[in-house]
C-alpha cells in the first residue's frame, strides 16, 4: 500500500484507489460515481467490514482509547488528490510503513486511521462497493451495473459468491468471468 500510495502521488491523478486482488471492480461505475466528485476537495470512499468504529489504545497515551472507521480494502476505497496531499507529510516516502508498524494494524486500517483519526477527515460510505465478510448472494442479479466492487471467499466447502448464471463453476469458481460477460456481452469469450 506504501508503494502504491507514493506511485499515486507521482503519477498526479485526480483519484486513488485500492481493491484487493479477490475483488471485481465494475470499472465505468466507479467511473461514474468519481465524475460526481471534485478531486480538489477531500474525499475518502469505502465501506467498512464492522458496525462500529474501530477502537485501539493510543500507544502515545495508554489511558485514552482511539476511535475510528476504515473502508476495508476487501471492498475497495478511493482517495481524492487533496486528501492524498494532505497525507503526504504522513504517509509519503516510506512513512505509511511507520505508520502501519506504530499502530501495529493492516494497510487498509492503518489508511483509515491515518485519514479519520490524524486528519479528521469522515469516510463516506459507498453502499456499492462489496467485501467477501458480507454475504454475496444477497446482493440482487439486477442491481450487478449498478454495483461498484464485488468479492468471494471460500472456506472448505464454503462459498461466499455472487449469485450469477453463466459459465461452469468449476471453470468460474469465484463467479467473476460470469459476472464481467452479464455486465460487458460484447466480448468474444462471453458467447462460447
Amino acid at each position: 500500500m506504501s508503494v502504491e500510495f507514493d506511485r499515486f502521488l507521482e503519477s498526479q491523478k485526480k483519484w486513488f484507489c485500492h481493491f484487493d486482488d479477490d475483488n471485481y471492480v465494475n470499472v465505468p461505475r466507479l467511473m461514474k460515481l468519481l465524475e460526481k466528485y471534485n478531486s480538489q476537495e477531500d474525499w475518502y470512499f469505502g465501506k467498512p467490514s464492522i458496525r462500529v468504529p474501530l477502537k485501539i489504545p493510543d500507544r502515545e497515551n495508554t489511558q485514552k482509547i482511539i476511535s475510528f472507521w476504515f473502508a476495508t480494502g476487501g471492498a475497495g476505497f478511493c482517495i481524492s488528490n487533496a486528501l492524498a496531499l494532505k497525507m503526504m507529510p504522513i504517509a509519503s516516502s516510506g512513512r505509511f510503513m511507520n505508520v502501519c508498524e506504530k499502530i501495529r494494524l493492516p494497510d487498509d486500517v492503518t489508511m483509515g486511521y491515518i485519514i479519520e483519526h490524524v486528519l479528521k477527515k469522515k469516510l463516506t460510505v459507498i453502499e456499492h462497493f462489496h467485501s467477501h465478510l458480507e454475504p454475496m448472494n444477497l446482493i440482487k442479479p439486477e442491481t450487478f451495473e449498478d454495483q461498484i466492487s464485488f468479492s468471494y471467499s471460500r472456506s472448505g466447502n464454503e462459498t461466499n459468491v455472487l449469485t450469477v448464471e453463466g459459465f461452469d463453476k468449476e471453470c468460474d469458481p469465484t463467479r467473476f468471468l460470469s459476472l464481467h460477460c452479464r455486465l460487458f456481452p460484447h466480448f468474444g469469450f462471453c458467447s462460447g
